[in-house]
């Protein structure tokens, strides 16, 4: 597949950071698995990653926590 933002490479497996921001939390996924492009480091995760991360997120708001850095870990 090539990367949708400079249409010029093919993405490949890799691990990028995720930033989310919803009200008063930040939170930073580090070690997210996603295809990655080499051109302009544009990644993609698969649907079962997305939903990770929403799952990642709703429990750091449901914490109350403003500000978190995390691992991403696959349950």
């Amino acid at each position: 597949m090539k990367c949708l933002m400079c249409k010029n490479y093919e993405l490949s497996s890799g691990q990028t950071a995720i930033k989310l921001q919803h009200g008063e939390l930040s939170l930073v996924i580090n070690n997210v698995p996603a295809l990655v492009c080499p051109n302009c480091d544009e990644a993609y995760a698969d649907e079962g990653t997305a939903a990770r991360l929403l799952e990642i997120a709703l429990d750091a708001e449901d914490a109350g926590l403003q500000f978190e850095i995390q691992q991403f870990i696959v349950k």
